[in-house]
């Protein structure tokens, strides 16, 4: 899916990250907003079930965060990751 099927203004917002799964897109939303970066997460229609959905990237969220912000979320996205993996 690209930024502009999303429907997210490409002027104002840069695409952080694509990650695979809402549960972990939403722990990041939430890391980023608790450092006052707002973040808007974009899945395709069919990705949003009960259950998780893996296939095709249909899983797979979109992390837009204002380009004003964009490197403070890289950094910030940089020690989220180095914690997942401790």
């Amino acid at each position: 899916m690209t930024a502009k099927e999303t429907g997210v203004d490409t002027l104002k917002y840069d695409l952080l990250t694509e990650i695979q799964g809402r549960m972990e897109a939403e722990l990041l939303q939430s890391y980023l907003e608790a450092h006052e970066v707002p973040v808007i997460l974009i899945q395709e229609a069919a990705g949003h079930n009960v259950y998780p959905v893996m296939v095709d990237g249909l899983g797979r969220v979109q992390v837009f965060v204002p380009k004003e912000k964009s490197a403070e979320a890289r950094e910030l996205l940089s020690d989220f990751q180095g914690r997942a993996q401790e």
